[in-house]
């Protein structure tokens, strides 16, 4: 049976192209007899508000669609992530990381040259991967804190080559590589964007992870960390992305396409729709 899921951050209301994806996911598993359900990701301690939570449902019941309850928050399994987190620690494929944003910009200015950008932004050049242990547990005794980065190369050493599949591209070659050694848990927070969502993604029985095509290699990143922790990889659908008149995606901060702004100007769901190319109710 396909499972499909919505997965929005609290951050702020959610605007058109919230809608088209969650639309796109509720109607592949209606179309396919399958399970629809809500998520929640609610990792971010600071941005994240209950408020933009009890909009998300008004918004989403106000579009017609409807999830299986409960409905998950990520903010209300961290110890799960915790766990997992440790188990990847034991595999020896992840590192304690003391560097800022502002530490990995200022190496590769002394370095002679811009920081390499990867699909998440500047790559990390690898500073506290040249610790040796005791240079590790030295500094986690100094700061209390650091953040977790996955070990990309010994990473694939583990797995070998790693494939995932699109269901509008094909099979798709993996290649994390290319983001670096990407933040697993943060100073703050057991987890991440990229580990909390695999393992949801695998918690929930997800078998089609809708979402928009900027994540397209981001999956590169989670079908490595599937392949860690012995989860089966699920099937992918990156969908295009919702534009503005000048081709900008849609962002939260633009309150003028907001389903509640769009709501209480007198548009109606059937309009909605009939926009994002649905059709009627």
């Amino acid at each position: 049976m396909i499972v499909t899921r919505f997965a929005p951050s609290p951050t702020g209301h959610l605007h058109l192209g919230h809608a088209y994806s969650a639309l796109f996911a509720y109607e592949a598993a209606q179309k396919e007899g399958g399970r629809f359900l809500l998520r929640i990701e609610d990792i971010d301690p600071v941005r994240c508000r209950p408020e933009f939570t009890a909009a998300i449902f008004e918004d989403l019941r106000w579009l017609g669609l409807t999830w299986e309850e409960p409905v998950r928050q990520q903010s209300k399994h961290m110890h799960q992530y915790a766990a997992l987190l440790f188990k990847l620690r034991d595999a020896g494929v992840l590192y304690p990381c003391f560097c800022t944003r502002s530490d990995v910009v200022a190496e590769a200015a002394n370095a002679g040259h811009a920081p390499h950008e990867g699909p998440d932004g500047p790559l990390y050049p690898g500073t506290c991967r040249q610790l040796s242990d005791k240079e590790a547990a030295d500094k986690l005794a100094e700061h209390k804190t650091a953040n977790w980065r996955l070990y990309v190369e010994k990473a694939l050493e583990i797995t070998g080559p790693l494939t995932w599949h699109d269901r509008a591209k094909g099979k798709i070659e993996a290649r994390p590589q290319e983001f670096g050694d990407v933040v697993i848990a943060r100073k703050d927070v057991p987890t991440s964007y990229h580990l909390s969502v695999t393992v949801d993604d695998h918690l929930q029985g997800v078998t089609l992870v809708t979402r928009g095509e900027d994540l397209f290699r981001a999956t590169d990143i989670h079908c490595l960390l599937q392949a860690l922790l012995g989860y089966p990889t699920p099937d992918y659908h990156h969908h295009p992305l919702m534009l503005d008149a000048e081709g900008k995606r849609h962002a939260k901060r633009d309150k003028s396409v907001t389903l509640r702004a769009l709501r209480e100007s007198g548009i109606t769901v059937e309009e909605i729709r009939r926009k994002l190319s649905f059709g009627g109710s």
